[in-house]
């Protein structure tokens, strides 16, 4: 054998297991993709209507309001180099730094956390908004958005309770709660008035000290939220794995319509996205083009594009309306305008 050759069949069996290797070793990167998405007018998988409302006339028209969401690389797996290129070159796609999709200082469990929180605080946001668009007056409060499980809190308190008072005083915002529990240590119960369902109860949690990055602190194992005081109940029923705000103008936009007679979408399909503040106005979100990819699949014709975001749609290719939504009533009165007239002049990104 010739020198060359001997060269070669070393180097070629070590240059096709570097080759293996480039394609199988995990790199830091994540995956965004469309999501599923919900019409928010219907029913959901147990055929109940997804917005439940006592004390009020409903108005079930036709018609859908989808709320979109973003699939994403599970925590703990990162993609391979045919994977990331595969995503790379897919317009509906999008390939991100692994840490800015699971940050290293959050757990599974944090996420799924502040996923969940996220979505409960949106809900009664959406509803108080809505709600106040109709004329309403919606007093605000401090809620339970959280219990974790196997916490003192654990089987005592529930998500949506009202915090009214915490040691005979009235709670003020979530910190006053937290500054409270730090002043109880073990076998010294903190006294909560709450409000379940429209009756006042009373319970003691005696708070547990735990050790968060070092931080010796004691805590019952709830996460406090804004809450508020409907004049009539309005609950939103959708799959508690799904996490995160910004469904929160959809959410809103459908409470609207189902308040009010006749059709707020004309009996078309629209959806959109946006995180929604207690003050109507719509905040930007993540994943953009993903969310608008999954919106035309479900057949939508206007999609609701966050102020904040037009910049990131400029290069999107759809052949639906992307009408730009900086409050809840800018957006009631697009929705408005076009259903009297398809050919109206929105305010688009």
């Amino acid at each position: 054998m010739t020198q060359r050759w001997t060269a070669f069949a070393i180097a070629a069996p070590l240059t096709f297991l570097l080759l293996v290797a480039v394609l199988l070793v995990p790199l830091p990167y994540a995956v965004y993709s469309p999501g599923p998405t919900f019409n928010v007018l219907g029913k959901d998988v147990n055929d109940s209507e997804v917005i439940q409302v006592v004390g009020h006339k409903t108005y079930r028209d036709d018609g859908e309001i989808r709320f979109t969401t973003v699939s994403v690389s599970p925590r703990g797996e990162k993609e391979r180099l045919f994977e990331a290129m595969s995503a790379w070159f897919d317009p509906h796609r999008a390939v991100v730094p692994y840490d800015s999709a699971h940050p290293d200082d959050q757990s599974a469990q944090d996420e799924e956390r502040q996923g969940q929180v996220s979505m409960i605080n949106s809900q009664g946001t959406a509803v108080a908004v809505a709600m106040r668009e109709l004329g309403y007056k919606v007093p605000t409060g401090i809620q339970v958005a959280f219990v974790e499980k196997d916490s003192p809190s654990y089987g005592k308190l529930r998500v949506l309770d009202k915090i009214l008072k915490v040691d005979g005083k009235p709670l003020k915002d979530g910190q006053q709660l937290v500054d409270a529990i730090q002043r109880h240590g073990q076998g010294d119960p903190v006294t909560l008035l709450i409000e379940r369902h429209h009756k006042r109860l009373t319970v003691e949690i005696e708070p547990v000290e735990t050790v968060v990055q070092g931080d010796r602190a004691m805590r019952i194992g709830v996460t406090p939220g804004l809450g508020y005081y409907f004049p009539f109940d309005v609950t939103i029923q959708v799959d508690p794995t799904i996490g995160g705000p910004s469904a929160g103008l959809m959410f809103s936009l459908s409470v609207y319509d189902t308040l009010t007679p006749g059709s707020l979408t004309d009996g078309e399909t629209v959806a959109g996205t946006g995180e929604l503040f207690d003050d109507g106005t719509v905040g930007p979100i993540g994943g953009i083009a993903q969310k608008i990819a999954a919106a035309q699949d479900a057949g939508a014709q206007l999609f609701f594009v966050p102020k904040d975001n037009c910049n990131d749609v400029e290069d999107v290719d759809t052949d639906m309306e992307l009408v730009k939504a900086t409050t809840m009533h800018g957006a009631v009165e697009s929705l408005k305008a076009w259903d009297a007239d398809r050919d109206a002049e929105l305010p688009r990104c």
